[in-house]
Order: structure tokens, then C-alpha cells, then sequence
């Protein structure tokens, strides 16, 4: 069986049977990857400063869910997977920077249905969205697929793509990004993450520098039994100002806030502290805070 007709069968099951399956999935993953479990739980305990064994069953059930959601997301039409989003909490913000004019830079965590941020301010206009070729080749035509609708255009993520966010940013659009993904080398600088130092990229840093940008911080939580979603718009809660580096920082302690909203839906098993091959190691840990 193809990944392809996979994900087109399970494009059509209702979102709330998928997310009964991924709550499986998450579970059976944590089973037998002892190494994703490991990862999972440290990550986990790391940034919530303690063990907490509900928080970490939520996680588990949720990340299978953010897994098996990914077909309804991709493969339903736009307009059908738009009307799960039951509430909008801070849409005058990009409301007004589009009636302002302004150029918008859109920072998304992996957390909750973070797949449905660019469809939902596509919205608003054009949006130019960073694509990454995911590990598992078979993934990239359907990832890339399921992101380039309406007025949501995808940007490899090379010499040619960054030149692509930095036009649509210079020509008054929208630009979305994962901030939180680990970079290549010469993509990231080390800065702390929940206290430790995490590789992270500074492309998101150098796009805020862009005259006249405004940084808006959205994430989309998962409803409990296929109820829908909430996404939820914000300004970070402080400036993203100061040298690549004290930006690069800015921009984590942004998305640190975030997650703990509801820590639950973030992907703590993503490989987020990996030192890429190439990369002098970290600082000590204890200049972290």
C-alpha cells in the first residue's frame, strides 16, 4: 500500500474517527520507539520544570493525532477544512496590518494543527509559506500539495527561497514560517529553549528586520473529540529587536510562551536540542536562562 492511497483513504474517515486513531497511534509509537519515548518525556519534563504524568498521557494521545489528522487537512478541500475552525481569537491583528498595508511575518510553533495557519491567513491574502522536503520522501508531493492552495504559495527552503519570503515581505504580504525547526549548518545560531541551548534558525530573525514587518505569533489548538479548532492569534510579548542573536532569543522565549498555553499539543518528540553535523557544540548549559 502507497503512502499516496494511504492518506486518501483516511482523507475520507471524519476528523473525530482520525482523531480516535491517532490517539492509538501515539500510543503504540510510544510503545515501541523507546528512543522517541525517551526523547518525548525529557523534553517534556525539561519545560515544564517537573514530572507530570497527565500532561505527558495528553501528549503521547496528541501527537498521534496531529499525525493522523494530516490527510483531512491536506486532501479535504480548503473551504471543508477552513469550517472545522470554530473560533478565531485575535483576527483583528492580521485584519489590520492588512488594511495597514503592512507586510506580515507569521511565526508557527509545532503546536496543535499547526498545518492549518497558512490555509486560515491565506484568507487574507497572499502568503508565502517556507517548505522543507520532509524526511520520508514519499510525505513531499502531498505535503506540498496539500500547503499550495488558493493564495498559499510554497518556497523551497534554499538560496531561492529566502529570496522569495524576502520579496513577498518588501511587497507588502504575508510570510509564514516553523521557527522551531532545527536548521541546517550556517542556517542557526545557539540560543536557549526552555533552558537549554537549542540550534535554532535565524532566517525568522532576519525576516523581522525586514522595514515595516509586523510579527504575529498564531497557533491552532485541537478541539477534544473532533470538535474542531481554535486558532489563535497574538503580538509577541515583547519587542523582536537587537542583534541576530538577542532576536533569534526573542523569537524562542515567544514560542516558550506559546506551548505552555497548552503544552500538551506541542511535538515534544521533535529532535528540537540535535547539534547538526558540523555545528561546534553548545555553550554550557548553565549560561542558558
Amino acid at each position: 500500500m502507497t503512502v499516496d492511497f494511504l492518506f486518501r483513504v483516511l482523507a475520507r474517515f471524519p476528523l473525530a474517527w482520525l482523531h480516535r486513531l491517532g490517539g492509538l497511534a501515539g500510543w503504540l509509537t510510544w510503545r515501541f520507539s523507546p528512543k522517541y519515548a525517551r526523547r518525548l518525556e525529557e523534553n517534556l519534563t525539561r519545560a515544564l520544570g517537573r514530572k507530570d504524568p497527565a500532561i505527558l498521557r495528553a501528549a503521547i494521545r496528541e501527537a498521534g493525532r496531529q499525525a493522523l489528522e494530516l490527510p483531512y487537512v491536506w486532501l479535504r478541500p480548503q473551504d471543508e477544512v477552513l469550517a472545522r475552525v470554530v473560533r478565531v481569537e485575535g483576527a483583528e491583528l492580521l485584519e489590520r496590518a492588512r488594511a495597514d498595508g503592512a507586510s506580515v511575518l507569521l511565526l508557527t510553533p509545532h503546536l496543535g494543527c499547526f498545518e492549518l495557519c497558512a490555509q486560515y491567513c491565506s484568507m487574507h491574502g497572499p502568503i508565502t509559506v517556507l517548505f522543507r522536503q520532509p524526511r520520508k520522501a514519499a510525505l513531499g508531493p502531498l505535503m506540498e500539495a496539500g500547503r499550495a492552495r488558493g493564495n498559499v504559495r510554497v518556497a523551497p527552503a534554499d538560496v531561492s527561497g529566502v529570496r522569495r519570503l524576502l520579496k513577498a515581505l518588501r511587497g507588502g504580504e504575508m510570510v509564514g514560517m516553523l521557527p522551531d525547526q532545527a536548521p541546517g549548518e550556517g542556517e542557526g545560531v545557539w540560543a536557549p529553549f526552555f533552558g537549554k541551548f537549542a540550534w535554532t534558525m535565524t532566517l525568522a530573525a532576519r525576516l523581522s528586520e525586514v522595514k515595516g514587518v509586523r510579527v504575529i505569533m498564531l497557533w491552532t489548538e485541537r478541539l477534544p473529540r473532533g470538535a474542531g479548532y481554535v486558532l489563535r492569534l497574538s503580538e509577541p510579548a515583547e519587542p523582536i529587536v537587537g542583534s541576530l542573536e538577542e532576536r533569534c532569543a526573542a523569537i524562542n522565549r515567544a514560542i516558550e510562551r506559546l506551548i505552555l498555553a497548552c503544552p500538551q499539543q506541542y511535538l515534544w518528540g521533535y529532535n528540537r536540542y540535535k547539534r547538526p553535523a558540523g555545528v561546534e557544540p553548545a555553550p554550557a548549559e548553565g549560561g542558558a536562562q
